[in-house]
């Protein structure tokens, strides 16, 4: 029997990043900072609150961004096959709110991620993390359980599951980030992902 899970990062391996593509329909260069260059999560976060308060945005003016992105070429094809051939989780520090009409257009996989705190006038207030340190946790967890993990992501975050996993991957990340890691196999296309993780089942 497979026991073998698979974690994915959503946002950068899978599906464009979120809040990049709504800096740029908005006009706001300061909203493209991400978890690629700021490690410290909570931090950006509340900055990026911050600034849509700042400019009067909320959950509507997102969510209508993110109706017009698509899943990357090739990955609803690469998570196909994948899920053929064993389990897959997608880990990210997005939020429900954000993920769900992505997660459609690449079939509903599992997605673990997190919540916002959303006003009745759609400012968005605050956010809930599902736990401290989601993605290791969540792999430490799946361990503790019985199961094997193989993870790949692309930022800072995914780092702590990557290490923590069986065998894990960088994908499509940054320079910096792959210099600093010299050990980890990194890749830029999904062929290449996929046959790394199936060597790994």
């Amino acid at each position: 029997m497979d026991m073998n899970i698979v974690c994915l990062d959503m946002e950068g391996v899978l599906v464009p990043e979120i809040w990049i593509a709504f800096a740029e329909e908005a006009g706001i260069p300061e909203l493209r900072i991400t978890t690629r260059e700021e490690p410290d999560y909570d931090k950006l976060m509340k900055y990026r609150l911050r600034i849509l308060k700042e400019h009067g945005l909320g959950l509507k003016e997102i969510q209508e961004t993110i109706a017009r992105i698509d899943p990357m070429p090739g990955a609803k094809e690469f998570l196909d096959k994948l899920r053929e051939k064993t389990q897959v989780i997608i880990l990210s520090d997005t939020f429900y709110q954000f993920a769900a009409p992505l997660m459609k257009k690449l079939g509903l996989p599992t997605l673990f991620c997190n919540n916002l705190v959303v006003a009745e006038n759609g400012e968005i207030v605050d956010f809930k993390m599902r736990c401290e340190k989601s993605k290791l946790t969540t792999v430490n967890a799946l361990q503790s359980a019985g199961f094997e993990t193989i993870a790949a992501g692309d930022s800072f975050n995914d780092l702590g599951m990557i290490r923590a996993s069986k065998k894990g991957f960088l994908f499509r990340s940054t320079e910096s980030i792959i210099k600093d890691n010299p050990d980890l196999e990194a890749f830029e296309e999904y062929d290449e992902l996929l046959n790394a993780i199936c060597a790994s089942l």
